[in-house]
């Protein structure tokens, strides 16, 4: 029905619920997500502030399904891990006969105090694990292998399908990764080959059916030259398994070096999309990011399907894009390797982007979660003169180069681990955990053997308080928080 009311406005149908419920969740308007008529399970609670005591999971389940919302009816609660695998094998079995589309099953500790102990790592928590299932495959042919150039010039060949639909949407490419992928599957245009979407997100190519191959095919040979209009030549350090264009002025890498600058991880630019940057390229007006902050505006309104609106819009979109955090700004900066999480680790070390860029490869190295690959790929991105040059434009431009206010603070906190409980008065949670890593220190979700202090304030979590009680972990209120973030110290 959804579809139907998208093909009937003449806007193109999605292909599958997921797709459709995402985009209905990002809608600016709240009328549109409202016509989508999306339906919820509830699995979760989050924070809970003078509410029930619960202790378990399955508890604050049948509360949420007693105060009217909706929870799945298929959830159970089991005892062994023969009862956990019966259970994803009858689902595995039975994935279809739902009135929706799943991908697996998650298991979880019902007990909330053990939840607590067991805690999380930094992308996860501990306490609950996905059963997937094996992803649907489907088979094909292949029609051609071509190659597609990345922002940091990676050369990556994929598949050009005959289109099939699998995993709930039509695949028409898939990714062969690498030369040494393509060679150990041995898929050769012309070959019928099986295609299934890795973990129901990506498609990709498992391999050819020999049986069924045409003959007179040759295996498929890496090419030499770029595809971009400047054909420079591909090459394959050695020791790595990619192919990369190093051409300087190769368009792909430059449309998508914007494209990264511009993205939501780095600058944020939001008026600034691919289609738009494809425009101010082929106008001869940005050849590199740093043109971004010197356009003719005059210039701009004239572009087709611009406009005083849209130019007054993307103007304003950069000129608020001067003010980001320095970590965004080295992600921007298409350093290879350097991700979110190593240009945060950079700017709270170092505090300025001049100090990073003139700081010796075993400095960087010394910085806590960078390693000695990024402090190389960073050390190598700053003596490139071209670099240098682009600096000095964005400084120019007004580009923020320092770090977050804190950065620059005594690290009286180092070598400390200080967990947050409750509601304080003076602080948010998330203000009370960046105060604990500004001054050196960490802030963990649980309590532990290695924990320095436990900042207690109203509301807290009861495991917390016990388990620090218990291991002897000392328990400050608001005021002594205070007194350790001032001196590093435990107040007497």
């Amino acid at each position: 029905a959804l579809n139907e009311r998208q093909i009937a406005a003449e806007l193109r149908p999605f292909v599958n619920p997921r797709n459709a419920a995402a985009g209905a969740l990002r809608q600016k308007d709240p009328a549109v997500t409202a016509s989508r008529e999306l339906a919820l399970w509830s699995y979760q609670l989050g924070q809970i502030e003078g509410g029930p005591d619960f202790t378990s999971h399955h508890e604050t389940l049948d509360w949420l399904g007693a105060v009217g919302f909706p929870v799945n009816p298929e959830i159970r609660r089991v005892t062994d891990p023969e009862e956990v695998l019966d259970l994803c094998r009858h689902w595995q079995e039975h994935r279809h006969d739902l009135d929706y589309e799943i991908d697996g099953v998650v298991i979880k500790v019902d007990d909330l105090a053990r939840r607590e102990l067991l805690g999380f790592t930094s992308k996860a928590p501990r306490w609950a694990i996905a059963y997937k299932f094996p992803p649907e495959e489907r088979t094909t042919r292949l029609n051609d292998i071509m190659v597609s150039i990345g922002r940091t010039g990676r050369a990556t060949p994929y598949a050009v399908l005959e289109p099939v639909f699998v995993g709930g949407v039509t695949v028409g490419q898939a990714t062969l990764h690498n030369e040494d992928q393509v060679k150990a599957k041995d898929v050769r245009p012309g070959d019928k080959v099986i295609v299934r979407r890795a973990g129901d997100v990506i498609p990709e190519v498992l391999g050819a059916v020999v049986a069924e191959r045409p003959e007179g095919t040759e295996p498929w040979v890496f090419p030499t030259e770029c595809p971009c209009p400047v054909h420079s030549h591909l090459v394959r350090p050695d020791g790595d398994a990619e192919h990369r264009c190093i051409h300087p002025e190769c368009p792909i890498q430059r449309q998508g070096a914007i494209e990264h600058f511009a993205s939501r991880g780095a600058l944020d630019i939001d008026a600034l999309g691919e289609k738009r940057i494809a425009q101010l390229i082929d106008a001869g007006m940005v050849a590199s990011v740093a043109d971004l902050y010197d356009l003719d505006w005059d210039k701009v309104e004239q572009l087709e399907r611009m406009g005083q609106t849209s130019a007054a819009n993307l103007r304003a979109s950069i000129d608020a894009s001067r003010d980001r955090p320095l970590a965004r700004l080295l992600v921007g900066l298409n350093i290879r390797h350097l991700g979110p999480a190593g240009a945060e680790a950079l700017a709270a070390a170092f505090g300025t982007l001049d100090r990073i860029l003139g700081s010796s490869v075993e400095a960087l190295a010394a910085a806590d979660g960078v390693g000695t690959i990024i402090a190389e790929s960073v050390h190598t991105w700053a003596a490139d003169p071209a670099n240098r040059e682009l600096v000095e434009r964005l400084r120019a431009a007004g580009l923020n180069f320092e770090g977050p206010e804190g950065d620059n603070q005594p690290k009286v906190l180092a070598g400390l681990t200080v967990v947050v409980t409750g509601t304080l008065e003076g602080f948010t949670r998330e203000e009370a955990e960046a105060a604990i890593k500004g001054g050196g220190g960490k802030s963990p979700g649980s309590v532990s053997k290695k924990t320095t202090a436990v900042v207690v304030g109203e509301n807290p979590g009861a495991s917390k308080v016990t388990k620090a009680d218990e291991l002897g972990v000392p328990v400050l209120d608001e005021a002594g928080f205070r007194h350790l973030l001032d001196t590093g110290e435990l107040p007497a």
